[in-house]
């Protein structure tokens, strides 16, 4: 029975990365090997990232809301404890709110090293944390359709996630500073509309073989192909402050994921929007977040960034409820509603109680346990892991997924 409900899913799963934060004074603290060393029971699950104070985490693969829930609560408390006995805090955050005029400290693995020398000044302050969601496609040429359906949605998923709005002490001005910092990497913002996967993979390999990137895996595209597993994969969020959001937000992905290959299949024609409006209004969405005016991808009007992600999650009811997601979309998007957003709240934080308002906020999330969702019992998963900055890996059995 289980898993005739499993192939009724689509499979997903989520990579949220922290930052590393002394308790006292907010600074970015490299302690992410101390850590993990603390924690031998998490039996891999914590995973060190480009910069020594910075850790990351992946869900198994997962067919429900509670199953990404459930993996990323746990891994939160047990880290936030961890990290508490040394007088750090693990905190879901874009960017940490101050120490980033600092230069980083890499993480001391090869790869990451020539990464660090090849971007020279553009990765000294690459204090950069997001949340990654993987959406199971049924090929690659079927991932190449979902790229260019999902691209006018993701102002408003930016809007929705934009988290990092203090940096080096001050509102930088910008619901998510991190985006705009990303901006430096040799491919950011949107991929190009590809024609199908040929062209996909003609065009990386163009990119490696000219020296613009190391490898595959530093693709920082926003939205990419996984090169692993038989996802796509949205970059585009900030680090969530909690596992709720994140998960809620997963979701909506997953629905549009859903509907651009329903359409597909049913021979729907791409929807069209010109790079410039799709770049100028993502940069729009970073810097107002859900106060943001953008254009609404059914109908072109100019409207505020909230009242596009209502719609959005109407242009996906069907698959949300067919996934038994509808529900907490809705109280997802009512808590956004009421806040203004996580970059709101941290505003709020930073202005009622400074850097320690903030360190406050980032400890309650990763403590934060929900009452009112019962976990769904469906067994233990492979993992989906995958950072653009991650030590490249032996290629891995692709995991079972359902083509949905």
């Amino acid at each position: 029975m289980v898993d005739q409900v499993r192939a009724n899913q689509r499979s997903f799963g989520v990579e949220e990365e922290y930052q590393l934060l002394n308790t006292w004074t907010g600074r970015p603290e490299n302690r992410a090997a101390e850590i993990i060393t603390a924690l031998p029971e998490l039996n891999g699950r914590a995973e060190r990232e480009f910069l020594a104070s910075e850790l990351e985490t992946a869900t198994p693969v997962c067919h429900f809301a509670e199953q990404a829930e459930s993996s990323l609560e746990d891994f939160r408390r047990r880290v936030a404890l961890a990290a508490a006995d040394q007088d750090v805090v693990l905190a879901g955050t874009g960017l940490p709110p101050v120490g980033g005029d600092t230069v980083a400290s890499v993480t001391p693995k090869a790869r990451y090293q020539a990464i660090d020398e090849a971007m020279r000044s553009a990765a000294a302050h690459q204090y950069s944390t997001g949340t990654h969601v993987h959406v199971e496609v049924p090929s690659r040429d079927v991932g190449i359709e979902v790229l260019a359906r999902l691209a006018p949605w993701t102002p408003a998923l930016l809007a929705l996630s934009a988290n990092s709005p203090v940096w080096n002490g001050e509102p930088s001005g910008f619901a998510s500073w991190r985006h705009i910092m990303g901006l430096s990497w040799p491919t950011s913002g949107y991929p190009p509309a590809f024609h199908d996967a040929s062209e996909y993979e003609r065009v990386i390999a163009q990119l490696v073989d000219s020296g613009i990137l190391l490898d595959s895996a530093m693709l920082t595209w926003t939205c990419r192909l996984s090169e692993r597993y038989p996802t796509v994969e949205l970059r585009i969020a900030d680090a969530q402050l909690t596992a709720q959001d994140s998960v809620a937000f997963a979701v909506i992905v997953r629905a549009l994921v859903e509907r651009c290959v329903r359409e597909w299949e049913q021979g729907v024609a791409r929807p069209q929007i010109h790079p410039a409006l799709l770049s100028g209004s993502t940069w729009l969405a970073a810097r107002d977040g859900l106060q943001a005016e953008l254009p609404d991808p059914l109908d072109g009007r100019p409207r505020s960034a909230f009242s596009v992600a209502e719609r959005m999650a109407n242009f996906v009811e069907l698959e949300l409820t067919r996934f038994g997601d509808s529900q907490r979309v809705d109280r997802y998007l009512d808590r956004l509603g009421e806040t203004g957003g996580p970059a709101q709240v941290q505003l709020d934080h930073f202005a009622d109680a400074g850097v320690h308002g903030l360190l406050d906020l980032y400890e309650r999330g990763a403590a934060e346990t929900l009452q009112d969702e019962e976990p769904a019992v469906i067994g233990t998963l492979p993992e989906i892991h995958e950072s653009g900055t991650a030590e490249t890996l032996p290629q891995p059995p692709r995991p079972e997924m359902s083509a949905g």
